[in-house]
């Protein structure tokens, strides 16, 4: 009786563990869709953003650069027009970054530091580990309590 008794708990422990596993990866699917679709958006938001600043600095650099050709042309000073190429260079850098294809290269390059120089993104005292976290914890927990003494 007793054999049988363990026999059925050990298949119920057995399917709980099954279960449990299988939800603890729907969890993290979950978490991996949802910070993605985060990821997603903010991304979304700063590419919309720099389309409105591209509106922005394009009617300045539009107005800048008329009226510093106006102003070279009537004072007959070429040097006047020196400020359009530096201009010219943030104007051609944000076209590119809103409507070009830097967002793609700079993918690229950033999948080829992680191929081959990964060395480079290593945090400065290596990743954090649950002890080290508790440490810190427990110092500011440690502080706080003889801060309020």
């Amino acid at each position: 009786m007793g054999f049988l008794m363990s026999k059925s708990m050990d298949a119920n422990l057995q399917k709980q563990q099954e279960f449990m596993l299988h939800n603890s990866r729907l969890q993290m699917e979950r978490q991996i869709l949802m910070q993605n679709q985060m990821r997603e958006r903010q991304m979304a938001m700063q590419i919309a953003w720099s389309r409105e600043f591209l509106k922005y600095f394009g009617s300045f650099f539009a107005v800048a650069t008329l009226g510093l050709t106006a102003g070279a042309i009537k004072r007959k000073k070429p040097g006047m027009l020196a400020p359009i190429v530096p201009l010219g260079f943030v104007f051609a850098y944000q076209m590119d970054s809103v409507y070009g294809t830097l967002i793609y290269r700079m993918r690229g390059e950033a999948e080829n530091i992680m191929a081959s120089e990964h060395d480079r993104l290593d945090l400065p005292l290596g990743t954090p580990t649950y002890e080290s976290i508790e440490k810190a914890r427990r110092a500011k927990t440690g502080l706080i309590s003889f801060l309020e003494k």
